[in-house]
């Protein structure tokens, strides 16, 4: 391996990836299992996992899961708690699990801001927390990558069906990568966020079937994200080619936020 491959190399590295059942967080598993990592995934539906797990040992690659809901105030701690006994340590930390709620801002009510800001912010920051506690802060060691949106870097569109509290936990996101970038920094833990555009998925499936002209139109690239469009810059974030990068939020969208 010359010295440049090996800057990507994730071999013994263990690696938990919330969300990590489907959509963009297996796609990162996939990546980051396919150099080396072991991979524990986490998620609400125990049947989603197994395939998951499934998915993931025919493409030859390790993976464990946990199931857990992050949205429970206890949840944050078990998801640690059960990774760590099993893995012992954790060196990377991939927080893309999230929910959204689509309402034009005078409908939101109480209870969706709540649920959107309480799995988006609050409990991210506290598996974080939990995480770089127990196993990244007394190592000196850790890559923490968010999975943030370009929702959180700007509004919507008028003409498409708003998602005010997602955007705004998005933008909490963003800055509390930076803030604990700069916080951790003296630990070497590096803490970035990707920002993806429009990916084909679940939660996007709403907005895309109502107004997918409307985003391709405004998308320099003309089309949505694919199944490897985040694996480069996830595998970038989370092995020691990012040794000298913290802080940073990258869009992944196809050129829509330089238009």
């Amino acid at each position: 391996m010359t010295a440049l491959k090996s800057l990507f190399d994730l071999t013994g590295k263990r690696a938990l990836i919330t969300g990590g059942s489907r959509g963009l967080g297996l796609q990162i598993a996939e990546a980051l299992g396919e150099y080396g990592a072991t991979i524990a995934i986490s998620a609400r539906k125990a049947d989603e996992l197994d395939e998951a797990v499934r998915h993931l040992a025919s493409k030859g690659i390790a993976a464990t899961a946990h199931v857990a809901d992050l949205g429970k105030p206890e949840g944050p701690k078990a998801l640690a708690d059960a990774v760590l006994a099993l893995h012992s340590e954790v060196d990377i930390l991939v927080n893309n699990a999230g929910a959204t709620w689509g309402a034009p801002a005078t409908d939101v009510t109480p209870d969706a801001w709540a649920r959107v800001m309480n799995l988006n912010v609050n409990h991210l920051f506290f598996l974080t927390q939990e995480i770089a506690r127990r196993s990244m802060i007394p190592r000196r060691a850790g890559k923490i990558l968010n999975i943030a949106s370009i929702a959180g870097l700007r509004g919507h569109h008028p003409d498409i069906t708003g998602t005010i509290p997602y955007n705004t936990s998005k933008g909490a996101v963003v800055n509390l990568t930076r803030a604990l970038a700069a916080e951790w920094g003296p630990h070497n833990i590096t803490v970035n966020a990707i920002a993806p555009g429009f990916f084909p998925s679940k939660m996007t499936k709403g907005i895309l079937g109502q107004f997918e002209k409307q985003v391709l139109h405004h998308t320099p690239l003309g089309k949505l994200g694919n199944n490897d469009d985040l694996k480069g810059a996830a595998l970038l974030f989370c092995s020691a080619a990012s040794g000298h990068i913290t802080g940073q939020i990258l869009a992944i969208d196809g050129g829509t936020m330089v238009v």
